[in-house]
């Protein structure tokens, strides 16, 4: 209120503001010209301007809007009351909608980088399918070979002759011709390019004659002929180091020729690490144990942690203001697993393939493995049990443009499309269909004792120590005409003279039960359909008595029992190795 000079009130408002220039900045704020500044310094307020009239709502001036801190209706009843509370942006109890949106803005920034942060794993996912699928290098003895080269003394520079001393003849420059053949020498004398030469050439014989000098003074003294020997006695320890090495690694390559476990066991480790460094960020180790009985290679790979492929494909804000996590399908994430975890397998048998150059290996098993911490046994995901043919006829690499770079199908692929996984099924491997379930797969061989027994075998191996046994005892021409996990079905043609003669229908298995009457009579009519002249029954087991019988009777005696006992017999007699009794 304004006061007269009585002290009396008389009637007019005045505005206090808390800083000078703040009107002008509401003005502006309003989208006002702004005028200028009242000439009286206490403020009073003019009509038609704010604080006139307590029911001004600033529709006076051109874009302004009113202040949402006083009423707009003059006929509100609360609007003179002075007392009553009008809401305030700034009051803590009110709703502010800038905080709601720096709030909402805080959090769709958070969903974005926690998004970018899954992006990145599936990114190292994509690039591990990549690395994994390159080609390895042949680790065999060949490139293992070291070789020697002389370094030279350093005081032995190129071209050094210390036995005579630098002549100015060889470092004199040519003289100038002489414009005027009647001219004396004092005419070249003349010449500047020729002097510059000339100074030049002598600083260079007066250098090379100052270390020519250098070296022979130095050449007799103790701590130059100490440093020679010292450098001649490290050069022969190179040369006998790479000698000896070189020599070794010639020792393990006759004694892998001759198929020692250890030998062939550590050169299948060497190439086995060495196809791993294309993935160093990725621990896949995988170790050999090599059978001598049946020249097979039993590799176990440990498998990466099932927590390496993405479980999620982002993040996105929910409408309460809510992060929630977008997760991937189950059947998306367990087929981008089983692809790293073929590329790696196929990557192993690669290696073992390449660096058999003496083709001692008739086959390779590789089983894949789960090992969890804290988990008691680990877990089978994949086995593969392969011959050296079907290894042969089989790439096992994908192609130059692998599936995840092409751009019609995206970066994953399904599982019955994947290139890697086609190449495993072509080789019979057994694939947990949903590693995330741990469904375990049967390995087809295990890797355990030293000395393997029937059982220990995968098929493809027993398969091996048949024909060997029988080819050795002169069963010649052999053709398998039915394979499976438990035993095979095959023909053979001995020749004459030799302990198998004739044509011959071959029945082997692994079996735990006793062979009845009903396999003998079974084998006999194979026997006469393929007009074989004899047949023989083979298992790791034994025979059913009645069996027994009736390959005694005059009908069945072309039919010849070999037992468990006898098979173990015939390894130790045939092949020199021994085979385990069955468990």
């Amino acid at each position: 209120m304004q006061y007269s000079a009585d002290g009396q009130s008389d009637g007019t408002a005045t505005a206090q503001f808390p800083q000078p220039g703040f009107l002008a900045s509401v003005f502006r704020d309003l989208g006002a010209d702004e005028g200028p500044e009242p000439d009286d310094a206490g403020g009073r307020a003019t009509p038609g301007r704010p604080g006139a009239d307590p029911a001004w709502d600033g529709s006076q001036f051109p874009g302004s809007q009113p202040d949402p801190s006083y009423p707009s209706d003059p006929s509100d009843p609360n609007a003179a009351d002075p007392n009553h509370h009008h809401p305030h942006p700034a009051d803590p109890d009110s709703t502010d909608p800038g905080e709601a949106i720096a709030a909402h803005a805080r959090a769709a920034a958070l969903t974005h980088h926690r998004t970018l942060t899954v992006q990145a794993e599936h990114d190292r996912l994509a690039d591990l399918l990549r690395r994994a699928a390159l080609p390895v290098s042949a680790m065999d003895f060949e490139s293992q070979l070291r070789h020697y080269e002389p370094r030279p003394y350093p005081a032995d520079g190129p071209g050094v002759d210390e036995g005579s001393e630098p002549r100015w003849e060889d470092f004199a420059p040519a003289e100038p011709a002489a414009a005027d053949p009647e001219g004396g020498p004092s005419r070249r004398l003349l010449d500047s390019g020729y002097q510059r030469e000339l100074a030049q050439a002598r600083l260079t014989h007066q250098r090379a004659l100052r270390e020519w000098r250098t070296r022979r003074a130095e050449a007799g003294s103790p701590a130059a002929d100490e440093s020679r020997r010292a450098h001649e006695a490290a050069e022969e320890a190179r040369a006998r180091a790479v000698r000896e090495y070189n020599e070794s690694l010639e020792e393990c390559r006759r004694a892998y020729r001759l198929a020692e476990p250890a030998a062939v066991e550590s050169l299948l480790e060497r190439a086995l690490a060495a196809a791993e460094t294309a993935t160093q960020d990725l621990p896949a180790p995988c170790r050999a144990v090599f059978r001598p009985l049946t020249r097979t290679a039993v590799l176990d790979l440990d498998l990466p942690p099932l927590d390496l492929v993405p479980s999620l494909t982002g993040y996105r804000l929910a409408a309460d203001g809510d992060i929630v996590p977008v997760p991937r399908p189950p059947a998306d994430r367990a087929t981008d697993y089983l692809r790293l975890v073929a590329r790696l397998a196929l990557r192993s048998l690669q290696a073992a393939d390449a660096v058999d150059t003496d083709e001692i290996l008739a086959g390779v098993v590789l089983n894949g493995w789960l090992r969890e911490p804290g988990a008691a046994e680990p877990l089978c995901l994949l086995s593969v049990d392969a011959d050296r043919d079907a290894l042969a006829r089989t790439r096992l690499l994908p192609p130059e443009t692998p599936y995840e770079d092409r751009d019609d199908e995206g970066v994953y692929a399904d599982a019955e499309q994947d290139e890697a996984l086609v190449r495993l099924r072509q080789l019979g491997a057994a694939v947990t269909p949903d590693p995330y379930a741990r469904t375990v797969v049967r390995p087809a061989a295990q890797a355990g004792a030293t000395v393997p027994a029937a059982p220990d075998l995968s098929a493809n191996e027993f398969a091996h120590l048949v024909r060997d046994l029988l080819i050795r005892g002169g069963l010649a021409e052999w053709s398998v005409r039915l394979r499976g996990p438990a035993g095979l079905v095959a023909t053979g043609e001995g020749t004459p003279g030799s302990a198998l003669p004739g044509r011959w229908v071959v029945w082997a298995s692994r079996d735990t039960a006793a062979v009845g009457v009903e396999q003998i009579e079974t084998l006999a009519e194979a026997v006469r359909e393929e007009s074989a002249e004899r047949g023989l029954r083979l298992t790791t087991g034994r025979f059913a008595e009645e069996a027994l019988d009736l390959t005694a009777e005059e009908g069945h005696r072309h039919i010849h029992l070999i037992d468990g006992d006898g098979v173990r017999e015939l390894a130790r007699t045939r092949l020199g190795l021994p085979l385990a009794a069955g468990h």
